[in-house]
Order: C-alpha cells, then sequence, then structure tokens
C-alpha cells in the first residue's frame, strides 16, 4: 500500500487529523481521515502490597467519570518512556524506581494513529501530583479483587486499563 495522497484538516494541542489516500499496485484504493497523534504513555502503578494505583477523571466522550491507571500524550522532544515518567508524577506524584514496559497496541487503528505503550511502574516514592489546568484527578489505590470486581460490573471500562492489568497478570 503506497499513501497517494495527505491533506491536514484540522490540529489542536492533542491531535491532528489528515484525509488521506493510499493505493496499492493492484489498483485496490483507499480514503481515510485519520487522528494523527504522538502515541500515548500509559502507567500501571503496583504498589507492594500488589495494589494498583487508578486514576478517577471525567471523560468528556464517555460523558461520565471513569477509574483508569495514569497515562499521557507524548510531547515534543520525549520519548515514551519519558512522557511515562512524567506523566506518572503530574498525576499521581508518585516516582518509579523500577520500570518495565509491558505491551504497545493500537486502541482503535481504523481511524486513529496513536499507538499506546503501558509500562509497569513499582519500587514506588510517594511526591506531589501536579495536574495541568483542565484535569481535576482523584487516585485510589485497587486491589486486585477490586480490579476484577469493576471489569466485571462495568465500573472500569477503560480499554488500556484492561490491557494493562491483564498483561500484568500474566507475568
Amino acid at each position: 500500500m503506497h499513501i497517494t495522497s495527505s491533506v491536514e484538516k484540522y490540529r489542536c494541542n492533542i491531535f491532528w487529523v489528515t484525509e488521506d489516500e493510499a493505493r496499492d499496485p493492484d489498483g485496490f484504493h483507499i480514503e481515510r481521515s485519520i487522528v494523527r497523534h504522538a502515541g500515548s504513555a500509559v502507567i500501571m502503578p503496583v504498589d507492594e502490597q500488589r495494589r494498583i494505583l487508578l486514576v478517577r477523571q471525567f471523560r468528556l466522550p464517555a460523558k461520565r467519570y471513569l477509574w483508569e491507571i495514569p497515562a499521557g500524550k507524548v510531547d515534543d522532544g520525549e520519548n515514551v518512556f519519558q512522557a511515562a515518567q512524567r506523566e506518572l508524577g503530574e498525576e499521581t506524584g508518585l516516582s518509579a524506581k523500577d520500570w518495565k514496559e509491558l505491551v504497545s497496541f493500537y486502541p482503535s487503528p481504523g481511524f486513529v494513529e496513536e499507538k499506546m505503550t503501558i509500562f509497569l511502574a513499582t519500587g514506588l516514592t510517594e511526591g506531589q501530583a501536579h495536574n495541568m489546568d483542565d484535569e481535576r484527578i482523584e487516585c485510589r489505590w485497587f486491589t486486585i479483587d477490586e480490579i476484577e470486581a469493576g471489569m466485571a460490573s462495568g465500573e472500569i471500562q477503560d480499554a488500556k486499563t484492561i490491557i494493562g492489568y491483564l498483561m500484568w497478570r500474566r507475568l
């Protein structure tokens, strides 16, 4: 498949949208509007008691508060690991001594370019959170049983949280 054209239609500080066309050597043709994104760093903070720290915030597209593992966009000049370290501190005040990459995935590759990378963060030290102006974040430690019950009941519906939890449990 070869990209034959890509035209930017919209840009904001989180993402941009292009209208793209692609064609393969046999003439098969695709046209799509694509949400472009620099990628996200996702953090699975686990303490010595094997509790997982989730953050709760209002998510406008979901029209509700969601419990989820901390995450954020990779900023210009950062790699995904640097973004994970920064986001953990900003959203929770925590820093981690030990880091392990769990998985990378595309949450919605039909029209979104974003790639998410989940890191396990352990050896945690508490500090002061520094939320962004448009964030109001609540943090809470969850046991394994509470996470399992939350996924079963629909209280936890965030895909990156479910994927991160399941990948961590595979360890």
